[in-house]
């Protein structure tokens, strides 16, 4: 019971699955130049970032992304919040016909990403499922409404999952580690694995974290030296 409630609520959560579609890059691009217009002072951060081998996401682009990429079974009043150097995200969500807020505090430990795999180990903090309607009488309203389950070591009720998603890797106590190569849109995309392949040895990324309104991706140039640079520029010759 308790490992089907957990496999439900992070499915409703991420609503990262292989038949979603890509949202109209029009529509991105227009959002993008409005939001620029409106604040220029996003080009210099830009400029910044770039010099320090950095690229921030406006959290703001992220909500905007929540509304607008949604379809009608993805989690409702979403709510991607800084909280340095994690980010608190929340969201109404149905689990298994109980209407629940479901927040937590998100921290990207460390990540590992090469040409074969985009691993992040993620932290997560003050979990907490609230069902929001006082008449719901399902079972998972009553084990919520008890304290029957410990949402404190989310990873060990996920790590019980009967059917795991791809992309999930390991999930112990707090801690939950996803491959997004391992997901079916970036797996069977030839044209993601050779751009990987292209990228893999020029630069990789060191770290995420949130620093005041924007979400904040660290990158490290040629992560196995110079020389395997090289070797690939003289494969490709």
């Amino acid at each position: 019971m308790r490992s089907y409630i957990v496999r439900v609520g992070l499915h409703r959560i991420l609503w990262l699955t292989p038949t979603r579609k890509i949202m109209d890059v029009r529509a991105i691009a227009g959002a993008v130049g409005n939001y620029l217009k409106d604040h220029p002072e996003e080009l210099w951060r830009l400029l910044r970032n770039a010099l320090a081998l950095r690229f921030g996401v406006p959290l703001v682009a992220l909500r905007w992304l929540a509304v607008k990429g949604a379809g009608k079974k993805a989690p409702k009043d979403v709510q991607i919040d800084a909280l340095p150097p994690g980010v608190r995200v929340a969201a109404s969500l149905d689990l298994m016909g109980t209407p629940v807020r479901a927040s937590a505090v998100v921290y990207v430990e460390r990540v590992r990403a090469n040409a074969t795999e985009l691993c992040l180990e993620i932290r997560l903090d003050q979990v907490s499922l609230k069902v929001t309607d006082d008449s719901s009488a399902t079972p998972i309203a009553a084990l919520l409404k008890s304290g029957a389950l410990d949402l404190s070591k989310p990873g060990n009720l996920v790590a019980y999952m009967p059917k795991r998603p791809a992309i999930l890797v390991d999930a112990k106590d707090d801690r939950i580690v996803i491959d997004l190569m391992k997901h079916p849109k970036f797996a069977q995309s030839g044209n993601v694995q050779r751009l990987l392949k292209i990228l893999a040895p020029l630069v990789t990324v060191s770290g995420i974290e949130s620093e005041s309104e924007h979400l904040d991706v660290a990158l490290r140039p040629f992560p196995d030296g110079v020389g395997e640079v090289i070797a690939r520029v003289r494969k490709l010759l």
